[in-house]
């Protein structure tokens, strides 16, 4: 299943084009997207709560803030389904939600993949162009699951519950994430301006996931 169209990925490029002037870099307004995304969920701390994201659809802030909102709903079916004590019947629900949960989330990165294929469309590719290992939405993915650890570790620093040695480990889990965001972000967007110069080359690969899809799943075209 589709969560939201690509038409909006020339109306954004275009804007991008438009606007020489770059006010911050594109990790940086990701990182306030994804901070706000994960701080209105804990408003209610409810993964049952409707989203209510604030930008314009068609826009790229509109996308990185879904994509964080998934990824924060199912960081938190991940805790529930956990419980030893959840119901059988509960738990077969609820990894029926995480499977939809993980198939819109890699949709939506492939999205934001086509929305920087055609960002740099127009870009022509040095002779000695690199392939990345890995393209800037996936990156972008994993970008958006460290603001979600750094939350939840700073949560666990803050505990008044929790013994000192719990603080203490804690506190040093919290600076590796947080260096660890530093230095992605850095990477990605170095990536992006490589492939913006030519130096780097890009491709959208599609994760088909075959267990998904009726058609592919033995378990269900057998049925």
């Amino acid at each position: 299943m589709k969560i939201c169209g690509i038409s909006w990925l020339f109306e954004k490029v275009s804007v991008v084009l438009r606007n020489k002037t770059i006010n911050m870099s594109f990790t940086k307004q990701a990182n306030q997207i994804f901070n706000r995304a994960i701080s209105d969920y804990h408003l209610t701390d409810d993964v049952n709560t409707p989203i209510h994201n604030p930008y314009a659809k068609n826009t790229i802030e509109h996308s990185l803030y879904l994509k964080c909102w998934i990824d924060t709903v199912q960081w938190h079916y991940e805790d529930i389904i956990r419980d030893p004590h959840i119901a059988p019947v509960e738990a077969l629900s609820l990894k029926r939600r995480i499977d939809s949960s993980n198939q819109e989330r890699t949709d939506l990165v492939e999205e934001i993949d086509a929305y920087f294929r055609t960002l740099y469309s127009n870009v022509k590719p040095q002779p000695d162009a690199r392939l990345n290992t890995e393209s800037p939405a996936w990156a972008v993915d994993r970008l958006s699951i460290l603001a979600l650890k750094i939350y939840h570790m700073q949560e666990q620093v803050d505990r008044k519950d929790a013994e000192p040695a719990h603080i203490q480990k804690c506190q040093a889990k919290l600076a590796v994430l947080k260096e660890q965001q530093v230095d992605l972000a850095l990477a990605i967007d170095q990536l992006l301006e490589d492939i913006q110069e030519g130096r780097k080359y890009m491709k959208v690969y599609l994760q088909m996931k075959m267990y998904n899809d009726p058609s592919t799943n033995p378990i269900l075209y057998k049925k």
